[in-house]
């Protein structure tokens, strides 16, 4: 059994230009309020209520696959709180090079559709 979520939402929209950043290992998350020039880079998210902290270790699960955070930005907390704004990264990392990604194991990409639940516990 797992602990209570400290983030949970749902992907509401797909930008057009969202899933090209597979290639570099990457998605981004924004919230309902993503600005229009960033939309088309982004998968938005319903309300975000970040209910905690992220943490290194924790895991984040989209869809059905579960991966362990390996590094967490600066930043990360915060933006997500305030924009429901991250970038994950999906290279391993342990130490976060950028203060607004999540860095999570390389394994999988997500395969990620409007409905889709996202998940931190």
């Amino acid at each position: 059994m797992i602990g209570k979520p400290v983030f949970k939402t749902i992907v509401k929209e797909i930008g057009k230009e969202a899933q090209e950043f597979q290639s570099i290992n990457m998605l981004i998350f924004f919230g309902e309020r993503a600005p229009s020039a960033l939309r088309d880079s982004c998968f938005i998210i319903s309300d975000h209520n970040l209910d905690g902290k992220i943490k290194k270790g924790m895991t984040l699960k989209i869809g059905k696959i579960d991966y362990q955070i390996t590094a967490v930005g600066d930043e990360v907390n915060t933006n997500l709180q305030n924009l429901g704004h991250i970038a994950v990264k999906f290279t391993g990392e342990k130490k976060a090079e950028l203060p607004g990604s999540l860095y999570v194991e390389k394994k999988t990409f997500p395969k990620i559709e409007v409905g889709t639940e996202v998940e931190m516990f």
